[in-house]
């Protein structure tokens, strides 16, 4: 009868080891997916398009992709702008041309389909206090629906003025942010900060 109390009291013990392994083990498996649902939202479907004759907004554009891991797009005019184009001494320039020409809309030679993107980061320069025309020609045939729309800009000292409000009003589609200006000089963690305070993830 002592030898049977003896057994039962060992099976009883293996019993509760187990039960105590499987419970550490669970409990390890629920804090690694406490971990993984804490990480940094990620911008894998978002895009950065933008338009860049000098390289200063291109600049600030792979910045932009470097903390984000968005995709870089470049606008390529089917028409490449040359020095004597943005000549800004020059009256009659091309890029003063299309500046004063309500109607000019500068052709783009790629095809850019966006379909697959939340968030699309758009950039360009500041031309004579606006966004060149070319802009004006993504906007209007692009589709844009349900997609945020994040303008930046580069330029010399003017701010972004009035240049997001005026490509925001050429289409219906989309939610768009206010637009940020930078200086060719802007430093990555410039960006960094700007991008992590947007409140947006793709």
């Amino acid at each position: 009868m002592n030898m049977n109390l003896v057994v039962v009291a060992g099976i009883a013990v293996v019993i509760i080891g187990l039960v105590a392994a499987f419970a550490i083990a669970g409990n390890g498996g629920d804090k690694s997916d406490s971990t993984t649902d804490e990480q940094s939202p990620s911008f894998g479907s978002a895009a950065v398009v933008y338009f860049s004759e000098s390289g200063n907004t291109e600049g600030i554009a792979r910045k932009i992709a470097d903390v984000t891991g968005g995709e870089l797009i470049r606008i390529v005019p089917t028409v490449e702008y040359t020095s004597a184009d943005l000549d800004y001494g020059n009256s009659g320039c091309r890029s003063k041309v299309e500046d004063l020409d309500s109607s000019a809309r500068p052709g783009i030679s790629n095809d850019m389909d966006l379909g697959k993107y939340n968030v699309v980061f758009l950039g360009y320069p500041i031309w004579y206090g606006d966004s060149p025309k070319i802009m004006w020609t993504f906007v209007e045939t692009h589709d844009l629906s349900g997609k945020t729309i994040v303008p930046f800009c580069t330029s010399g000292s003017s701010g972004v003025g009035s240049s997001d409000d005026h490509l925001k009003a050429l289409t219906d589609k989309g939610t768009w942010l206010d637009g940020k200006r930078f200086p060719a000089s802007a430093s990555q963690k410039d960006v960094e900060s700007w991008v992590n305070g947007l409140g947006v993830a793709a």
